[in-house]
């Protein structure tokens, strides 16, 4: 027992003034006696908390626009609650925006227009894709749970944009099937109805390493695809193709490796070894956020180097950007595929 100490701490709880309302109660104590202590604080509600903690000003933010979007919406009361650290943050431009368009849909919940024809100020693509998730469990919320399942398109009635992508031929036979076109931006389901006698299929991350690749028979190059790489499922004449991919060697690298295999069983991975990442260990740069998730559908060789990332066995947060490697050794070794 250190008794200074204790009336210290009881000498400061007495100076005490707020939040809350501190409740005393007389302890026995061999060598002190009798003494009266703190026993607890009672905060009166949640406001009284974010005082405590020194957030009373975002608590007051935080009501505020919960109440901007009950009084108006009672029913999205708990999807507003899930989402309230995000709301908080927005400024008072984007609570408009959001009000407004959620305004919008519910007035018109099937226009089947594209999101930038929405007929309302300020509403740009950037700024909805990152407020997908959040729109669309606020429409879910007012359609009291229907159409369980739907993505931010079905469910907000309007009409998703195409997923395009980038692809090269690199030859002549092929692209004498496109009237002499050789770098092609489209709509997949467009690039599916295209008739290519294709053998081998290259899926690179870097929109600029497949802009490096050089004349191959019966070879086209898929650029850029990212976790779209999923999107390769619809085109036919991919799967019967020898198909192989190159990505950045990081956990996302991987990630989408095992995206890939998942729709196209034997695809196979150059470049993504552990020799290619220590051999160019002076260019590697860091991965902010690594994918954690599990991957069942990489070699044991892949597992090994994809959890070798993420366990920092090399560094910390390890990449190497399919781009920084020498582009003679990736080819030399891309053209013997």
């Amino acid at each position: 027992m250190q008794p200074q100490s204790v009336q210290d701490w009881v000498s400061a709880w007495r100076a005490w003034v707020s939040p809350g309302d501190l409740v005393w109660r007389e302890r026995q104590w061999r060598s002190l006696g009798v003494q009266t202590a703190p026993e607890r604080l009672i905060l009166k509600d949640a406001r009284a908390v974010a005082v405590l903690i020194g957030e009373a000003e975002r608590w007051d933010k935080t009501l505020s626009r919960y109440c901007e979007i009950v009084q108006r919406w009672p029913v999205l009361a708990v999807c507003v609650t899930r989402h309230s650290d995000a709301l908080t943050d927005y400024t008072d431009q984007d609570m408009f925006r959001l009000k407004e368009l959620v305004a919008w849909i519910e007035s018109h919940p099937l226009s089947n227009l594209y999101p930038r024809q929405i007929p309302l100020p300020g509403l740009d693509t950037k700024w909805l894709e990152t407020r997908m998730g959040l729109m669309a469990d606020l429409i879910a919320a007012l359609q009291s749970g229907s159409c369980a399942g739907l993505g931010f398109y079905q469910r907000c009635g309007l009409r998703k944009p195409p997923a395009t992508v980038r692809m090269r031929l690199l030859h002549g036979d092929l692209r004498f099937h496109v009237a002499g076109l050789g770098d092609i931006t489209a709509p997949i389901n467009e690039i599916a109805q295209m008739q290519l006698p294709v053998s081998r299929v290259y899926i690179v991350e870097n929109v600029q390493t497949g802009l490096c690749f050089s004349e191959r028979p019966g070879s086209i190059v898929f650029m850029g695809l990212g976790y779209g790489i999923s999107s390769l499922e619809e085109v036919p004449w991919v799967a019967s193709a020898e198909c192989v991919y190159w990505g950045d060697l990081d956990t996302h690298g991987f990630a989408i490796l095992n995206h890939g295999r998942a729709i196209l069983p034997k695809l196979r991975s150059v470049l993504m070894d552990e020799s290619t990442l220590v051999k160019n260990r002076d260019l590697w740069v860091r991965e902010d956020n690594q994918h954690t998730g599990s991957l069942p559908l990489l070699t044991p060789a892949e597992q090994a180097v994809y959890k070798g990332l993420r366990q920092h066995r090399w560094g910390l947060s390890v990449r190497l950007e399919q781009e920084r490697i020498s582009w003679d050794e990736a080819w030399d070794l891309l053209n013997a595929c």
